[in-house]
C-alpha cells in the first residue's frame, strides 16, 4: 500500500481551518455573504446509512476532485504544514484549487485523508464555498496521478468552532478508507475572519484502477 495505512498522520495540535482564507472577499468589498451551512439533518445526529466496507485503493497522489452536486471540478495540489503545525492553505490566486496534505495518506488508502479548499478569496466565492450544502449520499470523486479514481459517499456534514475543533474526530485513525473535506464557515468578523469550519465526512464505496 505505501504511506501510513492504519493511522492518521495529523498531529493533535493541527488546526486545518485556521490556515484557510479568512473572508478576504468580504473584507475587500464583497459585502456580507456568509457561505451556506448544513442543516442539522445532515449531521451525525440525523439518519445515517451504514458504511459498506470496500478494499482500499493503492496509494496514488490525488490530482483532481469532482463533486457533482456542487459542480466542483478542481485540481488538487500538495500542501505542507506551517511553522505552527497547521495545514498550509492552497494558493489564493486560484479560486478553483484544493489542497491535500502531501505527507498523509492518499484518498482511498486505509485511514483518513484530508482535502482542504478556500471558501472565498479576494475575487469572490471559491471552490468550497457551497460545501455546507452537501447532503448525505452525495458523491465525491478523486482522481489520482495513476489516472484511477476513488469514489466516496458523504456520511455527514458538520460545523465546528475553531476554538473547539475536534481533532480526534476529524483526523483520527479509521479502519476503512475515509475522506474529510474542510473549509471555513460559521460567523465572520473583519478582525478574526471565520470562527468555524465546515467538515464533510465521507467513506470509500468503490474505486477504478489506474493505468
Amino acid at each position: 500500500m505505501g504511506g501510513q495505512p492504519d493511522r492518521s498522520p495529523w498531529p493533535g495540535t493541527l488546526a486545518a481551518g485556521t490556515a484557510l482564507v479568512l473572508g478576504a472577499w468580504m473584507v475587500h468589498g464583497g459585502g456580507l455573504h456568509l457561505p451556506p451551512l448544513p442543516s442539522l439533518a445532515q449531521g451525525f445526529g440525523g439518519a445515517t446509512s451504514p458504511a459498506l466496507l470496500v478494499p482500499p485503493r493503492a496509494r496514488a497522489v490525488p490530482t483532481r476532485i469532482r463533486i457533482p452536486a456542487l459542480r466542483v471540478d478542481a485540481p488538487v495540489t500538495g500542501l505542507g504544514l506551517d511553522s505552527a503545525g497547521r495545514l498550509q492553505a492552497p494558493a489564493d490566486t486560484d479560486r478553483n484549487l484544493t489542497g491535500w496534505y502531501r505527507d498523509g495518506i492518499t484518498p482511498g488508502q486505509r485511514g483518513t485523508a484530508i482535502v482542504a479548499g478556500h471558501v472565498d478569496t479576494r475575487d469572490g466565492p471559491a471552490v468550497f464555498y457551497d460545501l455546507g450544502t452537501l447532503h448525505k449520499g452525495d458523491q465525491v470523486e478523486i482522481t489520482g496521478e495513476d489516472r484511477g479514481s476513488a469514489f466516496f459517499v458523504v456520511d455527514a456534514v458538520e460545523v465546528y468552532s475553531k476554538k473547539g475543533f475536534p481533532d480526534a474526530k476529524v483526523y483520527g485513525p479509521a479502519p476503512d478508507s475515509q475522506l474529510r473535506l474542510i473549509t471555513c464557515g460559521g460567523g465572520f468578523s473583519a478582525a478574526k475572519g471565520y470562527d468555524a469550519n465546515v467538515v464533510v465526512f465521507a467513506h470509500l464505496v468503490r474505486s477504478l484502477p489506474g493505468s
